[in-house]
């Protein structure tokens, strides 16, 4: 009895401190914890980016529970030895940090854009610089009034260096999309929306929504865009969309992000969580999402080759529980990387290999 109680203590502690998952998904798809152990108790929201010399970057919200006001932004770098242990990237002082995102600039700087405040209503956008490629970083930059930076995603760089930068408002019954562009590589920055679903494009009824209960808060709309390019200028954005809509959400700019069509809902459901795009090298569009209207389970990856039409090639994760709010790049190798919150307890890391996106 003792003998089997100490075999099963050994593998609880094993599983505790594994960093790599005991199963991975077909097709060659790697997937690790970045790390097991880590100065707070709570991680969500992560951004990444591929460094020249290969590294990964990899960043997040850490602290008690997200709007907590030890709330900070952590990073790690993943580099041919594994991943770093945690480090703490920036701070503010008695109020929570939400949201980084990870970019680079065809200048060569490295930018960490993040959101901070009590609530999403009383956020104030900050960045940080590094010219190191995050070795070093600049002091917080506190953003005007207004100029919240990249939401959750990532911008999409142009081959003119044009930062396209989705971002959203949410108010106490509305959410709306907006797009901020600079020619400037992020030294001001030109505003295109609202971007919302007309009321002629709302699906009715609602996708297998349960109705709200009484006295529930009714909101309505998108928020957290991804930017992606289809052609020399076309460019579309998907979106998160609230319950009522309960589909991702697209919409297109045909002069490089200045002018936006209307958002429309697409075939993909949408559980009001975050998702992520990637446009790759040869044309396609990747998406990372959550393939259902209620829960953040499964977590899961399509594909498009005209960026309106997605088949799904892949699930990351589909036990109970939340796996959300995810990253994904191309890296310079061809593969792509991915980032997601697990449970809120760990950043979850895969390399799903080209070949595997079919």
């Amino acid at each position: 009895m003792r003998k089997n109680l100490l075999c099963t203590c050994l593998l609880v502690l094993l599983s505790a401190t594994m960093p790599f998952f005991a199963e991975s998904p077909p097709s060659g798809i790697s997937k690790e914890f970045i790390y097991t152990e880590a100065p707070f108790p709570s991680a969500h929201a992560s951004t990444l980016v591929q460094l020249v010399n290969g590294d990964i970057l990899a960043a997040w919200f850490g602290g008690a529970k997200e709007g907590a006001t030890d709330v900070a932004i952590w990073g790690a770098r993943r580099t041919s030895a594994g991943w770093s242990a945690p480090f703490l990237l920036v701070r503010e002082p008695n109020v929570p940090c939400w949201n980084p995102v990870l970019f680079e600039t065809h200048d060569g700087r490295l930018w960490l854009y993040y959101k901070y405040g009590r609530n999403v209503r009383e956020w104030t956008g900050a960045r940080l610089v590094s010219k190191d490629q995050g070795k070093t970083w600049s002091q917080p930059e506190h953003l005007p009034a207004g100029l919240l930076g990249p939401i959750k995603d990532k911008p999409l760089v142009l081959e003119n260096g044009t930062i396209v930068s989705g971002t959203s408002v949410e108010s106490y019954s509305a959410w709306a999309v907006w797009v901020d562009r600079s020619t400037d590589n992020g030294a001001t920055w030109h505003r295109s929306g609202p971007i919302t679903v007309p009321t002629r494009l709302m699906p009715s009824p609602a996708l297998f929504q349960p109705p709200l209960k009484p006295g529930s808060e009714q909101v309505t709309g998108i928020i957290q865009p991804s930017v992606v390019q289809l052609g020399k200028k076309h460019l579309r954005l998907y979106a998160r969309s609230t319950r009522d809509i309960g589909r991702i959400c697209a919409a297109d700019s045909y002069d490089d992000g200045v002018t936006w069509t209307d958002a429309h809902p697409m075939d993909l459901p949408n559980p009001n969580s975050g998702i992520d795009a990637v446009g790759l090298k040869d044309g396609r569009v990747v998406l990372i999402y959550n393939n259902t209207t209620t829960g953040r389970t499964p977590l899961n990856l399509a594909v498009s080759k005209d960026g309106e039409h997605f088949t799904m090639f892949s699930t990351l994760e589909d036990q109970p529980g939340e796996y959300s709010y995810p990253a994904i790049i191309q890296g310079r190798d061809s593969n792509l990387y991915a980032t997601y919150t697990w449970n809120r307890k760990r950043i979850a890391f895969a390399k799903i290999p080209l070949s595997s996106v079919h």
